[in-house]
């Protein structure tokens, strides 16, 4: 693996050469005897003195991703008292390719096609469902309007990050870089991501208050939600942009902000409570739902209406439309851990699939959108039987019914 060609240097890095540098210069009088290798920087790492025919070793530079910080890497030195050069490209060279765990690579590499396909599957599935309902004009409402804006923050997230995996996780020349560009994209990634969950608040607070609030205006309540669901999570993204660019560390700031830094609970706090608030409405709907279920019959001694019927088994799919799965991701163990590997690919499976789940549960399965695209079908079909019907008739009577011993000589 060749070292370090960084054409942006970054303020971490440069401090660290600095390091290297008078360290290297405090070592000059007490350099070996003999042919050795003068002490150098390579653009990642600081390598000592070296006698000819040896090598050097140093821990391998924790700011590099997927590299183990507690492994070696080594830089030889040959026989003629200079640093070994790459055959290639006739540079020196630093042997960097042990510090990768390739177990552990292999293993991050099937998470990553876990990702990669649950989002592709899910994009395909949430636009589909945005065609559909869309398309028909008599499914318009409050709730399917909530409906789309959730499908739209999540195809939008999900786009991203596909984006992201392609685009910055798959070059690494990007992540040095370090360019305006792919932090400009981790920015607008996590605010999808928190649009998500800003939406899925909006969904069981629209919920929770048609079903407390009898007298509520609809449309008012909704253009509300709109507002909140598209503004909150970009003022929480503000503020996570300022603190992580001007007040964090060099270090937090390198390799497009992937790496996870305190700041992080910036975003982490508002996914909680949205979270936290979307279980207590859930309790709250269901009580409600259970109180009028055992209320007297009314009058005409009919049972529980059918609104209240569809607005309980709305509260039972409430449950996986709200994310409750991601309470714990706040608790992810930490890196080595035993259960890290089997905690990386369940949140893989939640997150990237999350995306077809909601499609399939509120339109795929949907009574209504079922009912719509049936009762199409059946036109499309009726008239398609009677365009052929009508054809055949028409060429029957032109050609007219057949001659007898017309067809004898």
């Amino acid at each position: 693996m060749t070292t370090a060609t960084a054409t942006t240097e970054h303020p971490e890095i440069a401090q660290r050469r600095l390091e290297c540098l008078d360290k290297l210069n405090e070592t000059v009088e007490s350099s070996p005897s003999g042919l050795f290798c003068r002490g150098t920087w390579d653009g990642w790492q600081c390598w000592p003195d070296a006698a000819a025919g040896s090598s050097a070793y140093a821990l391998c530079p924790p700011f590099i991703t997927g590299f183990d910080p507690t492994r070696f890497a080594h830089k030889f030195c040959d026989e003629y008292g200079e640093w070994f050069r790459h055959p290639t490209t006739n540079k020196t060279w630093s042997n960097y390719t042990s510090c990768i765990n390739y177990d552990d690579f292999e293993w991050r590499q099937q998470v990553r096609t876990i990702y990669e396909t649950g989002y592709s599957i899910s994009l395909i599935a949430l636009i589909l469902s945005l065609g559909i309902l869309s398309y028909f004009r008599s499914l318009k409402c409050a709730r399917i309007t909530l409906h789309m804006n959730l499908f739209a923050s999540f195809a939008s997230n999900n786009t991203l990050w596909l984006l992201w995996f392609r685009l910055v996780l798959a070059d690494p020349e990007v992540l040095r870089h370090n360019g305006t560009p792919c932090i400009a994209l981790h920015l607008v990634l996590h605010y999808f991501l928190l649009t998500n969950y800003a939406w899925m608040l909006c969904e069981g607070f629209y919920l929770h208050t048609v079903l407390v609030s009898a007298f509520i205006s609809e449309k008012k309540l909704v253009n509300w939600l709109v507002v909140l669901g598209w503004t909150a999570p970009g003022l929480v993204i503000m503020v996570y942009g300022f603190l992580r660019a001007y007040a964090s560390s060099p270090m937090d700031t390198i390799e497009c902000w992937m790496n996870e830094t305190s700041y992080g609970t910036v975003l982490i706090a508002p996914v909680c409570i949205s979270m936290l608030l979307n279980l207590l409405f859930m309790c709250n709907i269901i009580r409600v739902v259970l109180l009028k279920l055992k209320a007297p019959a009314g009058p005409q001694g009919t049972g529980p209406s059918r609104t209240i019927l569809q607005a309980f088994r709305a509260t039972l799919l409430l449950v996986p439309l709200l994310g409750l799965q991601y309470m714990l991701t706040p608790f992810r163990p930490d890196p080595g851990h035993p259960y890290e590997r089997t905690y990386e690919t369940i949140s893989a499976f939640t997150a990237s699939f999350q995306g077809i789940f909601v499609a399939v549960l509120f339109c795929f399965f949907n009574g209504e959108v079922i009912a719509q695209v049936k009762r199409k079908w059946r036109t499309v079909f009726l008239r398609t039987r009677t365009n052929s019907y009508t054809a055949t008739q028409v060429s029957f009577i032109r050609s007219g019914p057949p001659v007898p011993g017309e067809d004898k000589v």
